[in-house]
């Protein structure tokens, strides 16, 4: 199986280039892994001292690694902190603004024996940690040879995935790990029915992560005057499937404040749903203040995780499509949140979770978003279920601090 995995990333290599003279998407992930060892070189002859090296996916893995990031740096200021990134949609987005605690922000080469070497080589990392699920074979294996503390956090594994089918290459990987810290009992119970022995659940991060938001949060003096006393929906990442159901919601209920912020920033599906819609409506970027409309779509980045601060129930977008998105944020401020129906429970664990502690609510069609509408419009199960929201979060508070002292206790008897 290795010489098959090594052999599919060749042809990659040759391949990809041949697919990005015809796809955008290839052609800048290439183009954004163009000069990565000499930029990683420039930084280590500049930053020569102990570093942690933190490999994610894309942004939602990078909201995961904020906390620990934090965590560590508060444990141990003198650590240099290196983010690595396989996506470049999640790439894109962090490098564009300065992040606090992190020194180096990089893409991951192509995962083959040579490369990987070289990047871990030059990196020269202290600790390694790996976030969720995103694990290259030929990089965990060039950090294991150097003997470096190597953990994965938010692990939040299914039954279906290739490591648990069957034993062998696949596995093999998840036994490199020193340590692996997981999000729910789910998986712990999955590492043991390998016989993987060191695990234990932390919890999920994002927690950390959106309870500093709500503490923190963004001020916008401008909504606070258009809101006013009206009650308020915030739909965050949405798309066109859940914008089917939210449009029939949004013109039966006109006493509304509605802010929407599409997963897309194309103006052209905002342009369209304004068309079907019976209020007034604005783009954030041309609103005047002096104009009350009913719904203002966000088209812009950065705004959405402080814009749950002005929401009476929210709306998280992506069950129906690739992937639902952070149903957290909003919970970090006590709100209830509604998204579509999943295909997977499995792949997105918090909403199972959600819906089992009375914070989450699941909707299939315009039928069932308008029951759920109207039963948080009762103020006893409104408040019921905010207070099941704000007890949850707090009850999962404290992952990073819990992965950091455990990796303090581990790497000090080393």
């Amino acid at each position: 199986m290795k010489w098959i995995y090594r052999i599919g990333i060749f042809f990659a290599r040759i391949l990809l280039p041949l697919a990005g003279l015809f796809i955008p998407k290839i052609r800048h992930f290439l183009a954004g892994r163009k000069n990565l060892f000499q930029r990683l070189e420039g930084f280590r002859s500049k930053s020569p001292g102990e570093l942690a090296w933190f490999h994610v996916a894309s942004l939602g893995e990078y909201e995961q690694a904020k906390p620990v990031i934090a965590e560590l740096k508060q444990v141990s200021p003198s650590y240099l902190i290196a983010v690595s990134f396989f996506s470049p949609s999640g790439f894109d987005n962090v490098v564009k603004k300065p992040q606090p605690n992190v020194d180096f922000i990089t893409y991951m080469p192509l995962d083959s024996k040579k490369q990987a070497e070289k990047f871990v080589t030059v990196l020269n990392p202290s600790l390694t940690f790996f976030i969720k699920y995103d694990l290259w074979y030929h990089h965990i294996m060039a950090v294991k040879a150097r003997e470096i503390p190597l953990f994965l956090f938010s692990a939040a594994f299914r039954p279906d995935q290739i490591y648990f089918r069957r034993d062998g290459f696949f596995r093999n990987i998840l036994f490199q790990f020193d340590y692996i810290f997981s999000q729910n009992q789910a998986t712990l119970d999955l590492l043991k029915s390998v016989d993987y022995p060191n695990a234990s659940v932390a919890g999920d991060t994002r927690f950390d992560r959106v309870a500093e938001t709500a503490k923190n949060y963004k001020e916008f003096p401008e909504l606070v005057k258009w809101v006013g006393d009206r009650p308020t929906i915030v739909a965050g990442s949405v798309w066109q499937e859940d914008m089917d159901l939210l449009i029939p919601l949004m013109n039966a209920n006109r006493d509304y404040r509605w802010i929407i912020a599409p997963h897309d920033l194309n103006p052209e599906p905002m342009n369209r749903w304004s068309e079907h819609l019976s209020l007034k409506t604005s783009k954030y970027s041309q609103w005047d203040p002096e104009f009350c409309p009913d719904v203002l779509f966000i088209d812009n980045i950065g705004m959405l995780s402080s814009l749950y601060q002005f929401a009476r129930v929210a709306y998280v977008g992506g069950a129906f499509g690739k992937g639902l998105h952070n149903i957290l944020e909003p919970l970090g401020f006590g709100v209830p949140v509604i998204f579509g129906k999943l295909r997977r429970l499995t792949k997105f664990p918090e909403s199972a979770e959600s819906q089992e502690n009375g914070c989450g609510f699941e909707v299939s069609d315009v039928e069932s978003l308008r029951v759920v509408f109207e039963r948080l419009e009762q103020p006893d199960f409104y408040g019921q279920s905010t207070d099941s929201a704000q007890k949850w979060v707090k009850m999962n508070i404290g992952a990073a601090a819990k992965i950091i002292n455990k990796v303090e206790k581990l790497t000090s008897k080393a």
